[in-house]
């Protein structure tokens, strides 16, 4: 009987022959990734680490990016105990304010590789699944647990295999692709289970790729995963990463997986999420209209450079409506220098956008882009529910970039197609 990805993956991490379905497994990651969240967590374990150390350097990387530039005192102090527990253990893998979004920086800076294991004490860490990397995230007391000793367990998930096929019709893009998958599957359709992407998934990018696993915990999973092909090689020779610096990776051809789902892709409009869950979903058309106060472009599932192209092309020579407060939020610095050396930037402050920080804060409602009480927001983000931007009686929309500037244009939701023809 042939093996998932994640029964491979695991049995190799647990230095086993297989490991089956359900099966709880020891494992020693390559990478822990934490945030500013990192603060608590070193705090958790502060009297271990003066007497045990910590165990490996190289395996935290930490980004300071939810709440950047620091919101207050609080904020401040926490950026601060983390930069002293930076410098104290002399982490190499740190990234300042401004340097970008933690999942963004952990693929751009080649630090997640095919048939890595990298866990997260964020839920979005199963980003990396994007460059056929096993990623998921994992609790914050865990994380402490594994500073200080370097291995943690796992429970084998099950797989379920998605298989896309036929071509997507600009401007539909991988994000609706993917709000399409999770309103099939429901957000709680694939719990603890591991997501193998599979079919014609030649035509999607690393960007696409990312956005499509991101939001694999959306609908529960563990993980998600694409396979490496020609255009993940192709991505890693551009960070001057070699194919002798990693092993690939792949399910056996008769694997056995939990189920198995078709999606044929030429079926999928222009896709909307509506309050107050990420499953709740409908095609643009059928809330075209929908009146609007501020539209978001960015966060860890849309802030990449391809993002910002479709949005420029959008609103080149146009206006952003004047009732709507367009937020455009790059995933990284690099991002955002490729991204002004395009003129990409230009064009949207010229329409009317507003260019944020490489972070979170809108995102979460923490910082830059709190909503106010009755007020909807259109988002590239991964999250709707109440509360999510700040308050609870706000109302939170989800959609690709095109939609979003499309939107941003009208000052009500619109499909993009109305903008960019097929």
């Amino acid at each position: 009987m042939g093996q998932t990805f994640a029964e491979k993956i695991l049995a190799h991490y647990a230095n086993k022959p297989d490991a089956a379905t359900g099966e709880i497994v020891t494992v020693h990651p390559d990478h822990l990734l934490m945030h500013d969240n990192a603060a608590p967590i070193v705090k958790k374990i502060a009297s271990d680490l003066d007497t045990y150390g910590l165990c490996n350097t190289k395996m935290p990387i930490i980004v300071l990016d939810h709440v950047i530039p620091a919101s207050d005192e609080k904020t401040a102090t926490n950026h601060q105990l983390i930069r002293t527990f930076v410098n104290k253990y002399k982490l190499p893998y740190f990234y300042d304010i401004g340097e970008g979004i933690c999942h963004q920086l952990v693929v751009e800076k080649g630090l997640a590789l095919p048939g890595q294991l990298l866990l997260g004490s964020d839920s979005h860490t199963c980003s990396y699944g994007a460059v056929g990397a096993f990623a998921t995230g994992i609790d914050r007391t865990e994380a402490a647990a594994l500073l200080l000793t370097g291995e943690t367990w796992l429970k084998v998930p099950k797989s379920i295999r998605i298989n896309l096929a036929g071509t997507i019709r600009q401007p539909v893009s991988a994000k609706d692709v993917v709000l399409w998958v999770i309103g099939q599957v429901g957000a709680s359709g694939a719990d603890y289970c591991s997501v193998e992407y599979h079919g014609d998934i030649a035509q999607f990018s690393v960007d696409d790729r990312f956005t499509i696993a991101n939001m694999a915990v959306e609908m529960g999973a563990k993980n998600a995963v694409f396979p490496v092909d020609k255009v993940t090689t192709k991505y890693l020779q551009s960070l001057q990463i070699t194919s002798a610096q990693y092993k690939a990776v792949a399910a056996d051809s008769d694997a056995v997986y939990a189920s198995t789902r078709d999606i044929a892709m030429e079926e999928i409009p222009p896709m909307v999420a509506v309050p107050h869950h990420v499953d709740n979903v409908k095609p643009v058309a059928e809330v075209a209209g929908v009146h609007l106060h501020q539209c978001l472009i960015g966060t860890c599932s849309n802030g990449r450079l391809s993002d910002l192209k479709v949005t420029a092309k959008i609103l080149k020579g146009k206006t952003v409506n004047r009732g709507i407060r367009l937020l455009v939020l790059p995933a990284s610095r690099q991002i955002y220098l490729d991204a002004l050396k395009e003129g990409y930037i230009d064009i949207i402050v010229k329409a009317g956008g507003v260019i944020l920080p490489p972070g979170c804060g809108p995102c979460l409602g923490a910082h830059q882009g709190v909503l106010a009480p009755g007020e909807r927001c259109l988002s590239t983000s991964n999250r709707n529910f109440k509360g999510r931007m700040g308050c609870k009686d706000a109302e939170i929309y989800l959609a690709s970039p095109a939609t979003v500037a499309a939107s941003a244009i009208h000052g009500v939701i619109t499909d993009p197609r109305s903008e960019v023809k097929p």
